[in-house]
C-alpha cells in the first residue's frame, strides 16, 4: 500500500497506457460524408423519383428531348443536397456545444526513482522511490493505477477506489440521478461494516447504486477531499459503458418516415394502375376503330403501340410529385434554423417533425423540471434566549430583495451557518450553499463572520453521526439531522411537539430538513427544497391539453418524486400512479406493459428501467419523447422516437439525443411540439397543393390522348410550372410560421395517412375543377378559335394563375382562420406569390419563341386574374361555412 500511495513512475504510466488505453471516451463512429449524403437517397419519395428518372431517360432517347429527365434529376439532387447541408451544419453546431474538455487539469501523485549511489548501505532505501510529488496533467493522460487527488469543485476524471477521504460528498446525478452521495475510503476500522452493507445490497435493501468507496468519472466533488486509485479509464468506466448503450442502433422509424413510405407506395401503385389501364384502354380502342390493324402495316402498328406506351410512361412520370422530397427537406431545414432561435438545437432533420406526433413525454426530474439548485424554503427560529418561549414564535420565508431587522436579533444563527460550513457561493455542498445564499439575502456577510471568528476545531459530517460541528473558542455550533441535533438540546415537551409537527409537515412536501444548534440550545429548523422551474406547471398543462401525457422517471425517493409531480400537475386529485424502478424491473413484460400505460411517476429508477419503459410504450403504439441531462438518461434518449437532452447535460446524453434544449427549459419542449405539428401541417399543405396539379395534369393527358391532341404546354412551360409547383410552393408553404392553435388538437395517430379525408376530397374536387376548366378551354381553342400563339399563351397563363390562387387555399389548410389571417406577417410566403406573378408576366411578355408566348394587354391580364380568382373565393366561402 505504501508503494502504491507514492504514485506511478513515468515507465509505469507508459506501461499502463499501453495496457488500458487513454482516458478518452470513444466518440460515436461517424459516417463518411459520402455515406451521409447517400443516406438521403433512401427516402421513399426519392426512390420513386429515381425510378421515374430512369423511365424518363429511356423515353427521352425515343423523343430526343432530355429536358424532363434533367428536371427530375435536378429535383433529386436539390432535395438530397439541401437535407445533407442542413444536417452537416447542425452537426458542426452540436460539436461546438458538446466539446468534452479533455484538456482540463487533474492533480495526480507521481513518483520518481532515486539513482543508486556508491555510498549506499546494504539496508538503505537508496535506489527505491526517492519521492512523490503532486503534479497537474490533462484529464486524457490519467491512467489506471494513478493516485488522483480531488477537492471541492473538482470533476472526477476516471473511475477508482478511495484510499483516503475527509468529509467527501459527491454529486453522482449524471449517472444515478442522486444529487449528493457521501463517500468514504474503506479501512480496517469499517471493513466489518462494509461487509454488512454488501450483504444488504445483495438482498436489495441498500439504495446506493455504487459502493461508498467508489468514485465515478464525470461526478462532481461537492464537499471534502480525497485520494483514490484509478481502476478504469475511458470506455471502461461506468460512463463509458452507458455511452455504448446510448449509441446502439435502435431501428426506430419516425412517423413521418412511415407515412411517406405509405404515400410513395400509393403513388407508385396508383400511377402504375392508371398508366397501365390507360395503355390497355386506348390501345384496345385503337384496335377496334383504326383500320390500320386490319392491314399488314406492322411498322405502323408498332408506332401506335409505342405512342400509347409513351403516353403511359408520361402518366407515371407526371403522377410522381417530384417536388415533395425537396419541400419536406426544405420545411425540415427551415424548422431546424427557426427552432434554434427558440433554444432547440435539432441534430436530425426529421426529429423536429416527430415532436409533433409525440403522445408521451418521459421526463427526468432534476435539472429538467427543477432548477437543480437547492434553496431554503422556510426557516423557523427558536427564541431560546427568552424564558419559556415557544418554538415557532418567529417564522419567515425566503423573499428575494427583502431584508428584515433580524440581523442583530439572530446573529447566532448567522454564525452557526457561516462558521459551521465549508462551502462558498460557487462550490461546495448544495445544502450548505443554499444556507449561505439565504443568509446573504437576509443581509449578512458569511465571509466577514469567518474572518472575525477563527475556528478552534471541526468535526466533519459523517453518515454515522449525521451532523457536523465546529468549535469557536468555547462555543460549539452544530448542524445536521433534526432528530440527532434536537436530542442534544435542552427543550420542553411542547417545544419538541411543535418541532416534530413542523418537521412532519415539511417532509410531507418532500423537503430536506435541518436543525441548527449552539451548544445545547436549538437555534432554528430549516426546510430546503429544489424548486420547480417557474415555467414547468404551465408548460406541462399545455402539453396535457395537447393530448400529450407526461411521465416523471427519476432516481429520487418516492416522497420527493410524488411531491414534484403534484406541484407541476402530473399527478392530480391525490392520485398516486407510482412504482419504484426495482418493482417495475420485477414485473413480467405483460404486467409492465399494463403499468406503463397508467404510470405517472417512477422513482428510484435506473437507466435500464427507463429504457424498458420507453420500449414498452413504443410497443403499444405510443410516440415517445424522453428528456434528460445525465449519462444515466442516455440509453432511453437513444431508444426514444425523439431524445431531448439539456444544454447543461453531459456530453453522452447530448450524443444520444436528437434535439438539445439549450436553455434547459421545459417550455422549449412545448415549443418543439408546436413547431413539429405546424411543420407537419405545412407538409400536408404542400402535398395538397401539388397533388391537385398532378390530378389535373393526369386527366389532361388522358383527355388529350382521347381527342387526339397533345397537351398544349411546351417543355419549357412545363418546367416553369414545375418550378412553381416544386421550388416556389415548397419555399412558400415551408416558410409558414407555427400557430399555437395546433396545441388544441390531440396528437395524430402514428398510423394516420398523411392525406386525410378532407384533403382527399379537396384534391379530387379541385383537381376535377381545374381539369374541367382547362379541358373546356382546350376544346374551345381547338374547335372554335384555333390554336394560335395568343390562345396558347392565354391557356398557359390561366393554368398558372389557377395554381397561384390555389396557393392561398393551401395556406389555409388545417387552420380555422381565413387565408388572409396575419397574411402580411409571413414575408417569405408573400414574396413567393409576388415572384410567381412577376415571373409569369416576364415569361409571357418576353418569352417569345423560347416559351412560345406573346405579350398580353392589360385588359386580358385583368380578365385572366379575375376569371381564375374563384379558385380562392370558393375556398374562402367553404372555410367560412365550416367556421
Amino acid at each position: 500500500m505504501k508503494e502504491m500511495r507514492q504514485g506511478l513512475t513515468a515507465e509505469e504510466v507508459l506501461q499502463s497506457r499501453l495496457e488500458h488505453g487513454e482516458n478518452v471516451l470513444t466518440p460515436p463512429r461517424r459516417q463518411s460524408m459520402w455515406r451521409l449524403y447517400l443516406e438521403k437517397y433512401q427516402d421513399p419519395m426519392v426512390r420513386i423519383l429515381l425510378v421515374a428518372a430512369l423511365v424518363s431517360l429511356a423515353l427521352s432517347f425515343v423523343r430526343h428531348d432530355f429536358m424532363e429527365t434533367i428536371g427530375i434529376i435536378a429535383a433529386i439532387i436539390l432535395a438530397t443536397t439541401v437535407g445533407f447541408y442542413f444536417e452537416r451544419d447542425a452537426a458542426r453546431r452540436f460539436d461546438v456545444l458538446t466539446q468534452l474538455g479533455e484538456e482540463q487539469p487533474v492533480k495526480v501523485l507521481r513518483g520518481k526513482w532515486k539513482e543508486e549511489s556508491e555510498f549506499a548501505t546494504p539496508n538503505s532505501d537508496l535506489g527505491q522511490r526517492k519521492k512523490s510529488e503532486v503534479i497537474e496533467i490533462p484529464r486524457r493522460e490519467v491512467v489506471v493505477g494513478d493516485i488522483v487527488i480531488v477537492e471541492t469543485g473538482d470533476e472526477v476524471p476516471a473511475d477508482g477506489t478511495l484510499i483516503e477521504s475527509t468529509d467527501l460528498q459527491v454529486d453522482e446525478s449524471s449517472l444515478t440521478g442522486e444529487m449528493l452521495t457521501e463517500k468514504e475510503a474503506r479501512s480496517e476500522k469499517n471493513s466489518q461494516r462494509h461487509t454488512l452493507l454488501c450483504r444488504e445490497e445483495a438482498r436489495g435493501e441498500r439504495q446506493e447504486a455504487y459502493p461508498k468507496d467508489m468514485l465515478l468519472r464525470s461526478s462532481m466533488v461537492m464537499a471534502g477531499t480525497g485520494r483514490y486509485v484509478v481502476t478504469a479509464v475511458g470506455d471502461e468506466t461506468e460512463i463509458g459503458h452507458v455511452a455504448r448503450q446510448a449509441t446502439e442502433l435502435t431501428g426506430i422509424k419516425t412517423p413521418l418516415n412511415l407515412q411517406l413510405a405509405k404515400l410513395a407506395k400509393l403513388i407508385s401503385k396508383g400511377g402504375a394502375t392508371v398508366s397501365t389501364a390507360a395503355f390497355v384502354v386506348f390501345l384496345l380502342h385503337d384496335i377496334l376503330v383504326n383500320p390500320l390493324w386490319h392491314t399488314e402495316d406492322y411498322v405502323g402498328m408498332i408506332e401506335v403501340v409505342l405512342r400509347y406506351f409513351m403516353m403511359a410512361v408520361t402518366l407515371i412520370v407526371m403522377a410522381v410529385p417530384e417536388g415533395l422530397p425537396m419541400a419536406i427537406t426544405l420545411a425540415l431545414a427551415l424548422n431546424m434554423r427557426r427552432m434554434l432561435k427558440s433554444n432547440n438545437l435539432v441534430r436530425k432533420l426529421q426529429a423536429s417533425e416527430t415532436m409533433g406526433a409525440v403522445t408521451v413525454i418521459c421526463t427526468d426530474k432534476t435539472g429538467t423540471l427543477t432548477q437543480n439548485r437547492m434553496t431554503v424554503s422556510e426557516v423557523v427560529e427558536s427564541e431560546f434566549a427568552t424564558p419559556h418561549s415557544d418554538l415557532g414564535q418567529r417564522k419567515w420565508k425566503e423573499e428575494r430583495g427583502k431584508t428584515s431587522d433580524i440581523r442583530h436579533q439572530t446573529s447566532d444563527i448567522y454564525k452557526a451557518i457561516a462558521l459551521n460550513t465549508t462551502a462558498t457561493h460557487e462550490v461546495g455542498n448544495p445544502t450548505e450553499q443554499a444556507l449561505l445564499r439565504w443568509m446573504t439575502e437576509q443581509g449578512a456577510d458569511y465571509q466577514l463572520l469567518r474572518q472575525e471568528h477563527p475556528i478552534s476545531s471541526r468535526m466533519p459530517f459523517s453518515t454515522e453521526r449525521k451532523y457536523m460541528s465546529t468549535t469557536i473558542g468555547e462555543t460549539v455550533y452544530i448542524k445536521g439531522a433534526p432528530e440527532i441535533v434536537m436530542a442534544m438540546c435542552q427543550m420542553t415537551d411542547d417545544e419538541r411537539q411543535h418541532a416534530d409537527e413542523q418537521l412532519k409537515e415539511w417532509q410531507q412536501h418532500a423537503m430536506r430538513t435541518l436543525a441548527i444548534a449552539q451548544d445545547d440550545r436549538l437555534l432554528a429548523l430549516v426546510a430546503i427544497s429544489d424548486p420547480l422551474r417557474e415555467e414547468v406547471p404551465a408548460a406541462i398543462r399545455q402539453c396535457r391539453q395537447a393530448g400529450i401525457e407526461v411521465k416523471i422517471v427519476t432516481g429520487d425517493t418516492a416522497e420527493t418524486a410524488c411531491e414534484i409531480a403534484r406541484q407541476c400537475g402530473v399527478i392530480e386529485n391525490g392520485g398516486r400512479e407510482t412504482i419504484s424502478g426495482s418493482e417495475f424491473a420485477a414485473l413480467s413484460d405483460e404486467e409492465a406493459a399494463a403499468v406503463a400505460k397508467t404510470l405517472k411517476v417512477m422513482y428510484r429508477a435506473r437507466p435500464a428501467d427507463k429504457q424498458r419503459l420507453v420500449a414498452l410504450l413504443q410497443q403499444q403504439g405510443e410516440v415517445v419523447a424522453v428528456t434528460g441531462d445525465g449519462t444515466n438518461d442516455a440509453p432511453a434518449l437513444n431508444r426514444a422516437h425523439v431524445g431531448l437532452s439539456l444544454g447543461s447535460g453531459t456530453s453522452v446524453a447530448k450524443q444520444a439525443s436528437d434535439i438539445t434544449i439549450i436553455d434547459d427549459s421545459f417550455r422549449s419542449i412545448e415549443h418543439a411540439v408546436m413547431w413539429g405539428r405546424s411543420l407537419y401541417i405545412n407538409i400536408q399543405r404542400f402535398v395538397f397543393f401539388q397533388l391537385i396539379v398532378n390530378v389535373a395534369a393526369l386527366l389532361l393527358v388522358l383527355f388529350g390522348a382521347f381527342i387526339g391532341t397533345e397537351m398544349p404546354l411546351t417543355i419549357t412551360q412545363i418546367l416553369w410550372v414545375n418550378l412553381i409547383m416544386d421550388t416556389f410552393a415548397a419555399m412558400a408553404l415551408a416558410s409558414l410560421p407555427p400557430s399555437r392553435e395546433v396545441l388544441r388538437d390531440k396528437p395524430r395517430s402514428p398510423d394516420a395517412f398523411i392525406i386525410t379525408r378532407p384533403m382527399l376530397r379537396g384534391i379530387v374536387s379541385i383537381g376535377l375543377l381545374f381539369f374541367i376548366v382547362t379541358a373546356t378551354l382546350l376544346w374551345y381553342f381547338e374547335h372554335m378559335e384555333g390554336m394560335s400563339t395568343r390562345e396558347l399563351t392565354i391557356f398557359f397563363t390561366i393554368f398558372v394563375m389557377m395554381q397561384w390562387w390555389n396557393l392561398f387555399n393551401a395556406r389555409a389548410l388545417g387552420s380555422s382562420y381565413s387565408t388572409f389571417h396575419r397574411f402580411f406577417a409571413c414575408h417569405p410566403y408573400v414574396l413567393v406569390l409576388v415572384v410567381i406573378l412577376i415571373g409569369q408576366w416576364l415569361i409571357v411578355t418576353y418569352g417569345g419563341g423560347l416559351f412560345r408566348t406573346e405579350a398580353l394587354d392589360a385588359k386580358t391580364w385583368l380578365w385572366i386574374i379575375l376569371g381564375t380568382s374563384p379558385v380562392l373565393w370558393i375556398g374562402e366561402i367553404y372555410r367560412k361555412m365550416k367556421r
